[in-house]
């Protein structure tokens, strides 16, 4: 007991005065004693320690806090402070709601438009499609100004004014109607020549049995008026199509069968001549009556074909066209550029035939079996050139 006391008394530091007296080898048992008790404080001391409460050891300030983890460096500490160890909560969810119900402006649902619900800035944040009843709900919306947009096949667009919804609130669009859309027609305006030279075109391929030029009738009943440069186009493309020549062969062949003119003769001289005659009649006739005469009194020089009504409607209407026609500006005048046409040719028929057919004689028989064949050809183009047209352009007056 003594050795303990006098041990305790040198470790707190104060010198006892019996100590003081006492002899050297004293002082040397007491030092082994007190070599001897070291370790069994350290031991009490680590029992403590490993006995002592985590938290016990947390709750230490800060000097204490380190000597623990100097003693027990592979600890984990938990946090002392509640400031620090509070947990970073991320945005709340939006809990605003938008609704609507698309309408039409009789009052009907509209369903499977297309709806979006935009920012602001015009920017979109939701899209969805109305459902059977033309409903529409956009939910967790956050806090903020909207607008809504409704675009359905048939309608025109619609746009809502701008709106707020704030916290938690449930916002119903009012008046969604949508107006049927207006019709957008688009009209192209071309100038008539070029109407008319598409028409020209489809016109040069029609051919009587596929091959007889029939470029005169216009099946298309309300055509555009030809300018003064396409009647002649379409002139000599007429005259001098190959089938002209052909044509023009076979009536001379016909008039030599026949001696006609005899002044002309026969054989090969007489043919020719009368080839030539026939040929000029056939064009001059050409030029005179469906270009020159028709350019200058501004007449169209084709024969429109009908196809409708009853039969003695057609032949009038095949018989006078004859003697009226269209004007360029599509008023019905009389066809002064034809009869003009067919007299102006037979009476330059004076200059070619023979001295003995020439005269008053020759210039009227020769209008006269003109204006015949003016009047058969237009029965034969109202009645049976359809049928046996290739490439037609038009159906007539239907």
């Amino acid at each position: 007991m003594c050795a303990a006391t006098s041990l305790r008394t040198k470790l707190m530091g104060v010198a006892e005065p019996s100590a003081m007296a006492s002899s050297l080898p004293w002082k040397r048992v007491l030092r082994k004693a007190a070599h001897a008790c070291l370790p069994v404080v350290f031991a009490s001391a680590s029992l403590v320690l490993c006995m002592a409460p985590t938290s016990t050891l947390a709750r230490a300030r800060g000097g204490g806090r380190r000597i623990i983890n100097h003693l027990l460096p592979d600890a984990t500490l938990l946090p002392s402070d509640s400031q620090n160890s509070a947990p970073q909560t991320p945005p709340a969810e939006g809990s605003g709601s938008v609704a609507g119900t698309v309408l039409d402006a009789s009052g009907g649902a509209v369903s499977g438009a297309d709806v979006s619900l935009m920012h602001g800035d015009g920017t979109q944040l939701l899209a969805m499609l109305s459902g059977a009843n033309g409903e529409f709900t956009f939910t967790k919306i956050p806090a903020g100004s909207y607008l809504v947009t409704v675009n359905a096949k048939g309608f025109t667009p619609f746009t809502s004014a701008e709106f707020a919804v704030a916290v938690q609130q449930a916002y119903e669009v009012p008046e969604v109607s949508l107006s049927i859309a207006t019709a957008n027609m688009e009209v192209t305006v071309r100038p008539p020549e070029l109407i008319a030279a598409e028409q020209i075109r489809a016109e040069e391929k029609q051919r009587l049995v596929g091959v007889i030029p029939n470029f005169y009738t216009s099946y298309i009943y309300d055509a555009a008026p030809l300018g003064w440069k396409q009647k002649f186009s379409l002139a000599a493309r007429s005259a001098f199509d190959p089938v002209a020549f052909i044509g023009v062969g076979f009536g001379a062949g016909i008039e030599q069968a026949t001696n006609a003119y005899p002044g002309y003769g026969q054989g090969a001289a007489g043919y020719g001549k009368r080839y030539g005659a026939t040929f000029l009649d056939g064009r001059s006739s050409d030029f005179l009556t469906n270009a020159f005469f028709p350019a200058i009194l501004h007449q169209d020089p084709r024969y429109y074909y009908r196809g409708t009504g009853s039969v003695t409607s057609r032949v009038l209407h095949a018989v006078s066209s004859v003697f009226v026609t269209r004007s360029d500006s599509g008023r019905t005048v009389a066809n002064s550029s034809y009869f003009l046409g067919d007299i102006s040719a037979a009476a330059l028929s004076n200059l070619y035939y023979p001295k003995t057919n020439r005269g008053a004689n020759l210039v009227f028989t020769n209008a006269a079996v003109g204006l015949a064949g003016r009047v058969g050809m237009n029965l034969f183009r109202e009645f049976l050139s359809k049928r046996l047209t290739t490439n037609v352009s038009g159906n007539g007056n239907l």
